[in-house]
């Protein structure tokens, strides 16, 4: 008797599992929660509301939703319709944006590209963090060579690809969400045959593999001071891969063959807009109706920002792959005084002693949620203590610090560039080093103070103050991974700091080595082959 293949979906779901469980999101805010929890503990929902009143008895302000907060309660969206919009190939382009000599400009015009027909500057005052919108060029190669299911299948084929590390496999069927990774590499045998039975694959870190993926989101991340990066998602005809949810970034939904139907729903409250952590998965009855329905045909692009839901389906009659390129996580005005207030806080503590007296013998009495009843004037006078202490603050407050602690970040999580052809020639990694012959040829660098050099990126290098010793982090050395290597970063001489500062701020132009600011020509040549060693600086002509 013959035996019938049993697909690898099939094969999954009959298996006892032996891995831990996908990790769970984090789960949605407190607001959300309160609405699908209504029988949580009467006295914690009693301290929430309690603490939010007494805050504003005791500023004696009665908070009143401005008119934009209204307004973004039901954000309407924008659909752009332009008719076959043409566009130079995307090697033609890249190729042409390498001839660009300043990789600010470079990433504008990358981005213009990316959300064409609209003005960049009109995106950014009356789109970006606001609203969703939906571009539909009707050119379904206007994003060709970006990436296909035809390079998917090479890097199944050619690449190290894990389960749960670089792919994940995926589906929803009746409300229900699943992640169905076997442990192990990705081969093309049981990837495909996933897909066949109805599962999305999606590539966590397509940069990885694709060097075209890495030079777009290397470049884009100068636009957004900030990192840029992508998920690739192919689903197959008449199937789900992800149930409605919200994301915790920016999101540039690049389709790039087939379609797919979006429909992209209002934030669910003012606690989940502009988001700072991705949702737990949504029932459909939870979500309401959708302010964007549209179906996205290759060559067309959403945009919408945190904390909008959404979701993505495929009709019947055609399979769907897209790009979603994103950026802005983490990167609020939130997520610095995170790092700036306890800094001020350990500031304050040393050099103000009003931050270091001790608090009133009797305020246990008085003070927390089993007093927030009372009618007590201490209690008044105590919330008008921490107002002072709190103004105070902004007095030990090391902004420009605390701006560093977020340059180190963003320089952690920045992808290396890429270079292009004139910068292989003049940078470490076109050095003509060599062995020929038996022997080593052209060992070293030859550096003279009449050298011409630069910085190789605008933003690959930041120096910054650590405590008694300075420090020059830079991104040269970063992995395609993401944070799959430690910080770079080594310390610069005190007599050497000024010739960094000078060499960054002259970007995009280039320097002599004999015009750096140090005490020797000794120093400036010791300093220009330390930097070029660490790739950090090319000169103009090849050495």
């Amino acid at each position: 008797m013959e035996s019938k293949h049993m697909s690898a979906f099939a094969l999954y779901q009959n298996l006892e599992p032996d891995q831990p469980p996908p990790a769970k999101k984090p789960p949605v805010q407190a607001e959300v929660k309160k609405k699908k929890k209504k029988d949580n503990a009467a006295f914690k929902l009693k301290v929430k509301v309690q603490a939010k009143a007494e805050r504003k008895k005791m500023r004696k302000k009665l908070h009143k939703p401005s008119q934009k907060e209204e307004n973004q309660k039901e954000v309407p969206h924008n659909q752009v319709t332009v008719e076959c919009v043409s566009a130079e190939p995307l090697e033609t382009l890249l190729a042409d944006l390498a001839k660009v000599n300043n990789s600010r400009e470079r990433a504008s015009k990358l981005f213009q590209w990316l959300i064409t027909p609209i003005p960049d500057k009109m995106f950014f005052r009356e789109t970006w963090e606001k609203k969703p919108i939906f571009v539909q060029r009707k050119n379904p190669d206007y994003y060709k060579g970006l990436f296909s299911t035809a390079e998917l299948d090479r890097i199944f084929r050619e690449e190290d690809v894990q389960y749960g590390v670089n792919l994940d496999v995926t589906s929803y069927t009746n409300g229900k969400r699943e992640t169905l990774n076997p442990p192990g590499r990705v081969l093309p045998y049981t990837a495909w045959d996933f897909y066949e039975s109805g599962c999305s694959l999606r590539m966590l870190n397509p940069q990885a593999f694709s060097s075209t993926v890495w030079n777009v989101l290397s470049i884009l991340q100068e636009q957004f001071g900030s990192m840029a990066g992508a998920n690739i998602y192919l689903t197959p005809p008449g199937t789900q891969g992800f149930a409605p949810h919200y994301d915790d970034i920016e999101a540039f939904v690049v389709q790039l063959e087939g379609k797919k139907h979006w429909r992209v729903y209002s934030p669910r409250c003012q606690g989940c807009l502009l988001c700072d952590f991705s949702s737990a998965n949504f029932d459909q009855a939870d979500i309401g109706k959708p302010i964007l329905d549209v179906v996205v045909e290759a060559g067309d692009l959403i945009y919408f920002p945190r904390g909008f839901i959404h979701q993505g389906n495929c009709l019947p009659d055609a399979h769907s792959l897209h790009i979603t390129i994103s950026s802005y996580q983490k990167n609020s005005w939130g997520d610095l005084l995170q790092k700036l207030v306890p800094a001020a806080l350990e500031v304050a503590m040393e050099e103000d002693v009003e931050f270091r007296r001790g608090l009133p013998l009797d305020y246990l009495t008085y003070m927390g949620v089993q007093n927030s009843d009372k009618e007590d004037p201490r209690r008044a006078k105590f919330f008008s203590r921490i107002d002072n202490l709190m103004k105070r603050l902004t007095n030990y407050a090391p902004l420009d610090a605390a701006v560093d602690q977020k340059a180190k970040d963003f320089i952690h999580d920045c992808l290396p560039p890429t270079l292009t052809p004139d910068e292989l020639v003049t940078s470490v990694k076109g050095a003509p080093t060599r062995w020929e012959g038996g022997q080593v040829k052209d060992v070293g660098v030859h550096i003279t103070t009449q050298t011409q050099i630069r910085i190789l990126r605008a933003q690959c290098a930041r120096l910054c103050n650590d405590g008694d010793a300075v420090h020059l982090y830079y991104t040269t050395d970063n992995s395609r991974v993401y944070h799959k290597e430690q910080l770079k970063s080594f310390e610069i001489k005190p007599e050497y700091t000024d010739a960094v500062e000078f060499l960054i701020h002259s970007y995009p132009g280039f320097v002599t080595v004999g015009s750096l600011p140090c005490e020797s020509a000794q120093d400036r040549i010791a300093l220009a082959e330390l930097l070029f060693e660490k790739g950090i600086i090319h000169t103009a002509e090849p050495l």
